[in-house]
């Protein structure tokens, strides 16, 4: 027999013997999420993370053979946790967000998750009245109202936060503050859906408001990212049914 012929019959012997390489890099990672009731974007409820990101991570999860392990944390806590290797990926995330502790960290955000308007929520005599009337102005407590920082700067307004968003709404709705600066979707669906205060406060988006989006992010495992963002792009129809389910971009359009 040929040199040539058994070469071929041991690189046909190898090929079908091989065994599949394994993906690279950890199954099992540990995402940090903020500890706190925003939903229907994200909440810790009764110690269960839950939400439209919930699902969407989950469906990624199961698609690409993860096993993710949510860790919620205070909102200042988190960044440190992303910059220590504490935790593997950080959700939700944004380049603007904390850019002064985040200065000299390589962090990787993902494409666009969920799309938010944060702005002003009032009552609705106040609303089209401008920002001059608005003196206090309530927030969810670790949260930075870039939109109205330099008021805040210039002492024409002074920020009241709230570890609730629901407690936040009512000093709103009662007038101990003048407006709540938080995503309209998660206040639309506190007053609808739990406080049964339908209508009690409105946008106003003649205030300063702000429109980005939530993103995963990570310092170690950017590979992950690109994964995520590729089964994004793939599935956009199944992310689009779960964030139109939940009404997790209500008020973004």
């Amino acid at each position: 027999m040929s040199l040539y012929r058994w070469a071929g019959l041991i690189l046909a012997a190898c090929t079908l013997f091989a065994v599949p390489a394994r993906a690279e890099g950890p199954r099992e990672l540990v995402v940090g999420v903020e500890e706190l009731d925003y939903f229907p974007a994200y909440a810790v409820q009764k110690g269960e993370y839950v939400g439209a990101a919930r699902e969407i991570f989950d469906a990624f999860a199961q698609a690409k053979g993860y096993t993710l392990t949510y860790r919620p944390l205070p909102v200042k806590r988190l960044f440190a946790e992303l910059l220590s290797g504490g935790i593997d990926l950080k959700f939700p995330d944004n380049s603007y967000w904390a850019a002064d502790i985040k200065r000299d960290a390589q962090i990787i955000y993902s494409h666009p998750v969920i799309a938010y308007v944060d702005g002003v929520m009032v009552r609705p005599e106040n609303k089209g009245r401008g920002a001059d009337r608005i003196l206090t102005l309530g927030t969810v407590s670790g949260f930075t109202p870039f939109a109205w920082l330099d008021r805040v700067r210039d002492q024409k307004v002074v920020l009241k936060e709230n570890p609730r968003t629901d407690l936040l709404i009512r000093q709103v709705a009662v007038g101990r503050i003048d407006g709540a600066y938080a995503s309209v979707a998660v206040v639309h669906y506190s007053l609808e859906h739990e406080l049964n205060m339908s209508g009690a406060l409105v946008f106003d988006p003649a205030l300063p408001h702000s429109r980005d989006s939530y993103r995963l992010s990570t310092v170690n495992h950017p590979a992950v990212l690109a994964e995520f963002d590729a089964w994004m792009a793939a599935n956009q129809a199944q992310v689009d049914a779960i964030k139109l389910r939940y009404g997790a971009e209500k008020g973004v359009n």
